[in-house]
């Protein structure tokens, strides 16, 4: 198959481009490089991923914005299947810039869409959209406390369901573009028959995450533990979440395509570590002191808004319509974790951007 990765020197996308590539498909990967704009610092999580696809046979690196509709009418028109990874992706940069923040997820999706549609062929697109669109509708359901973490109160152990209201809740700027890209992307699904897939995601980490402290926190912890930084935990360290391997999300991805077809309506699921695989910041920081010997520098802070006590996805949709289930422990997926930073620790030397 032609795939189509936007955003494809980010994290996620970088791995989705390379499965695929490894696989035979031939990839196109679209990324304007800008994320060191929107964030202020050189971005080396792009600068990595953009030399490294470089060498991946397959992969063809195609430098361009999501919002250059010429362009993303050529590269949509040439492909099979899409997964838009592009996007802006922090809470904190939606609140200070939050134009850039709607231009970059509300209109490069939709620019994805029309040109989909203009094809008047059934291209399959997974579109990578957040939690975030609960808003705090997730801090209303019910929890208990624990010494070192929050749980949901029994009856709500499975976590969020994809029947969590959306509306009548606070979102933040990046929850409100995120959304409103999640409801266009399943509109074009209903009206248009583009079979889409909406992967609602927790928090994803692994290999090559360059974690900061507002993006991308499992990576920024490990990160600042091997590289001696300090951390600034904002609550009470008990807060709680899923966690996904980015290998089993590029698992889901695929599976989804591979069966994009069964789904003319398109599908919204919930894609992350379930209940299985969960971490408190708290659990995490004790992790990292067992298979490392090293502890941090804390710093507490006041919990800043919109911060969720615990969010848990229920993956019971996902799994029932694709087949799929998380297949990586935390332990397995930090240990990894540890080892890639620990071969890349020049990256993150301090005073060093990243």
């Amino acid at each position: 198959m032609r795939i189509l990765v936007t955003g494809g020197a980010g994290f996620i996308g970088s791995h989705v481009a390379e499965a695929y590539a490894r696989q035979g498909h031939h990839v196109v990967v679209l990324d304007n490089l800008s994320r060191a704009l929107l964030l202020g610092r050189t971005d080396r999580n792009e600068s990595y991923a953009w030399e490294l696809l470089e060498k991946v046979p397959n992969v063809t690196r195609v430098q361009g914005s999501v919002l250059d509709t010429a362009l993303i009418r050529d590269v949509v028109r040439a492909s099979d299947a899409i997964v838009h990874a592009a996007g802006q992706t922090a809470v904190t940069t939606s609140v200070i810039d939050p134009v850039t923040d709607f231009e970059a997820n509300v209109v490069g999706a939709f620019r994805i869409l029309e040109a989909a549609r203009a094809t008047a062929r059934e291209i399959p697109i997974v579109f990578t959209s957040t939690n975030k669109v609960y808003g705090d509708n997730v801090n209303h359901l019910p929890i208990v406390e624990h010494e070192r973490r929050y749980a949901f109160a029994p009856g709500y152990e499975e976590g969020v369901s994809e029947t969590l209201p959306i509306d009548g809740c606070k979102h933040t700027p990046y929850g409100t573009s995120k959304l409103a890209a999640d409801l266009y992307v399943q509109e074009y699904a209903r009206l248009y028959k583009l079979p889409t897939a909406v992967f609602r995601m927790s928090c994803i980490y692994g290999p090559r995450q360059f974690g900061v402290e507002d993006q991308g926190w499992v990576a920024h912890f490990v990160i600042s533990v091997l590289s001696g930084a300090p951390i600034t935990i904002y609550g009470d360290g008990r807060q709680v979440r899923d966690v996904l391997f980015v290998h089993d999300l590029v698992k889901a991805i695929q599976a989804f395509i591979g069966k994009a077809s069964s789904f003319p309506d398109g599908i919204v699921c919930n894609v992350g570590g379930g209940r299985a695989f969960t971490l408190s910041l708290l659990d995490l920081l004790d992790l990292l002191e067992r298979e490392t010997e090293r502890r941090p520098q804390l710093a507490f802070a006041s919990w800043r808004p919109s911060d969720q006590r615990i969010y848990v996805s229920d993956v019971r949709r996902i799994g029932a319509l694709l087949g799929w289930v998380p297949e990586t422990p935390p332990v397995e997926g930090v240990r990894a974790m540890i080892r890639w930073v620990s071969e890349h620790l020049e990256l993150f030397e301090p005073g060093r951007d990243r």
